[in-house]
């Protein structure tokens, strides 16, 4: 008898992994016929490695200045020198370099605001989709609210009375993201409370927690994954936009914002100061855009072609 079910749990496990198996190459044979969304992929890996061995591979130490080299052009406009690839800023300090690092304060921005706006929002979505009534109008009413101020407003407003940085910007981007995910969960844990499964688990005698965090949020975590990789560019750009407006990273802090902001005096006569810090962004960007339509083809059943 003990064999027989020893090996019963044997099948059943293979059973789960050769499920398992069959949906993630079904995943990636409807993201990879977006070609936009695996070019996009292969960027984001390609940003993620240059942040992560950015003391490895960058030609110099960001903060370090070089005074016979102030505003030098990139290597290959006349004046130019490959010891500097892609010119110096007006201090003398390397771009290319700094771009390299500041990698990792736009990725790290974008992963903690995603993830305190996805967190919070989500544990706010199934308070209002399960308890309904007064809980359920205040937290949509509150999210009404901040949906209602724009954007870079509000969290200008928030780092106005938190006080300039880095880590104050992320908590304000967080705040004005999080209404996104709050609706999105509510909606997708409602339609989920109506199906069969819900009901059953609820007669099976499961408690609230569990049919909260078990039952209902595996089945809504799809669309919250499409929407958190979209608003890990958001993050970007606003947390980007604060550094500009001298309200996030505080200078000498190479976060590409900063970077923008430092450079803005010298459009006229030094192009590259600007335009690199700016393509950084602008390309990281368009990378989470579109493999978040990637994802949205891939884990939305409506999207899916036969």
């Amino acid at each position: 008898m003990t064999e027989i079910t020893r090996t019963s749990k044997a099948q059943a496990q293979t059973r789960e992994e050769n499920a398992t198996l069959l949906m993630l190459k079904e995943f990636w044979f409807y993201f990879s016929e977006n070609r936009g969304a695996v070019i996009g992929m292969v960027v984001i890996v390609l940003v993620v490695l240059t942040a992560i061995l950015a003391d490895v591979i960058a030609p110099h130490p960001p903060n370090e200045q070089f005074r016979d080299h102030l505003l030098q052009p990139p290597a290959w406009q006349e004046g130019g020198s490959w010891a500097f690839p892609l010119g110096t800023d007006a201090t003398g300090r390397d771009m290319l370099s700094r771009i390299m690092h500041g990698a990792r304060y736009s990725l790290l921005i974008g992963c903690i605001v995603v993830t305190l706006s996805l967190s919070s929002g989500i544990l706010l979505g199934l308070v209002a989709a399960f308890f309904r009534g007064i809980v359920e109008t205040v937290i949509m009413r509150l999210m009404d609210i901040i949906l209602a101020v724009p954007s870079l407003l509000l969290a200008l407003v928030i780092v106005a009375i938190l006080g300039p940085g880095l880590e104050n910007a992320m908590i304000a981007v967080a705040v004005v993201y999080m209404p996104h995910f709050v609706r999105l969960t509510r909606a997708s844990a409602i339609a989920e409370l109506s199906k069969d499964y819900v009901t059953a688990s609820r007669v099976s005698g499961a408690g609230l927690f569990r049919l909260m965090f078990s039952t209902v949020l595996p089945n809504c975590m799809a669309p919250l994954i499409v929407q958190a990789t979209l608003g890990f560019s958001t993050a970007i750009l606003d947390a980007a936009a604060l550094g500009f407006l001298g309200m996030g990273a505080q200078p000498p802090t190479p976060e590409w914002g900063t970077l923008l902001a430092d450079a803005r005096d010298f459009i006229t006569r030094a192009w590259w100061v600007v335009t690199f810090p700016g393509l950084a962004i602008l390309i990281t960007v368009l990378s989470f855009n579109l493999m978040g339509d990637g994802l949205r083809d891939a884990l939305d059943p409506k999207l899916k072609r036969s």
